[in-house]
């Protein structure tokens, strides 16, 4: 009996477990369905590496794809009260914000963090759309502000990487508000003169599309990417016409002169710096990985 349990029982275990795939080792895109390797899922930068699908970027991922040697600063922003509104639909919003925060292991829905790219000087704000939807209340708001306020301190370019449902209903008025706080921010890059480009994710739609995410200087999407204010069925029943397949996509806003350049992960980082090398009139460190 110990032989058995001792001997024999352990190498079934191992056999059984060595032929055990786990769930996380494969990826399924959601565009055309393929199975990715993990490993080769995120050396692609979350991107399919069959049909070109650009999956959701975390802000840590995207920080550490843009800045040289993934190496960069996070910038922090002050905290305000949660709940002003005492705002309730189905939950408390409070119980909402616990919820993400658990779920995404971050405050909001935005990461602010600075660094160099090619070894040009940039201040990175990145939304995640795991929580909320990167919906945009006061934290978001105080974080475009504050990555412009550093930028301003560091004479750094500014980049946003929207991606986001638009402005959080639980924040009712204070929500809207920050559209033109974030206004705000981008003149404040116009007036010290530092470049302030804007990275469109999918999806960006909403508030964010009617304030900041269209006032770069230069605007880049994601291929694929959704960009609008109001949603596809709103839009065809007001105007009462059937809308192209491609409406709202990056590439349909690049014909039509909204988008300036669509560009995929894997030349994001170079054709950035490149960007604000010409913009700022300052060499960039080319051989820089």
């Amino acid at each position: 009996m110990n032989w058995i349990t001792n001997a024999v029982l352990p190498k079934i275990k191992a056999f059984v477990k060595s032929n055990d795939v786990p769930d996380t080792l494969w990826i399924k895109c959601k565009s055309c369905s393929q199975m990715i390797f993990h490993k080769e899922f995120e050396a692609s930068f979350h991107t399919c590496t069959s049909c070109g699908y650009h999956a959701p970027l975390p802000p840590e991922a995207r920080f550490a794809m843009l800045f040289d040697g993934a190496a960069f600063e996070r910038i922090a922003v002050a905290p305000n009260a949660d709940d002003p509104l005492k705002f309730k639909d189905s939950k408390k919003y409070t119980d909402r914000l616990k919820e993400s925060r658990a779920k995404v292991d971050a405050k909001d829905a935005i990461a602010v963090a600075a660094g160099k790219i090619e070894g040009l000087d940039v201040v990175i704000a990145a939304f995640d759309f795991r929580f909320m939807g990167g919906s945009m209340g006061r934290a978001v708001g105080d974080a475009i502000l504050a990555a412009a306020e550093e930028a301003i301190a560091r004479k750094a370019t500014v980049i946003t990487v929207p991606s986001t449902g638009g402005a959080r209903m639980q924040e009712g008025i204070l929500s809207l508000m920050q559209l033109p706080r974030t206004v705000i921010a981008t003149d404040k890059m116009a007036e010290a003169g530092l470049p302030y480009i804007v990275l469109l994710a999918h999806p960006t739609t909403g508030g964010v599309t009617a304030s900041f995410a269209m006032l770069g200087d230069i605007q880049i999407a994601e291929p694929g990417a959704i960009i609008g204010f109001a949603g596809r069925r709103v839009i065809e029943e007001t105007v009462r016409e059937k809308l192209p397949a491609d409406f709202q996509t990056a590439e349909y806003l690049q014909d039509h002169g909204m988008v300036d350049a669509v560009i995929p992960r894997a030349e994001q980082r170079s054709k950035i710096a490149q960007i604000i090398s010409l913009l700022t009139h300052k060499a960039r460190l080319q051989a820089a990985e």
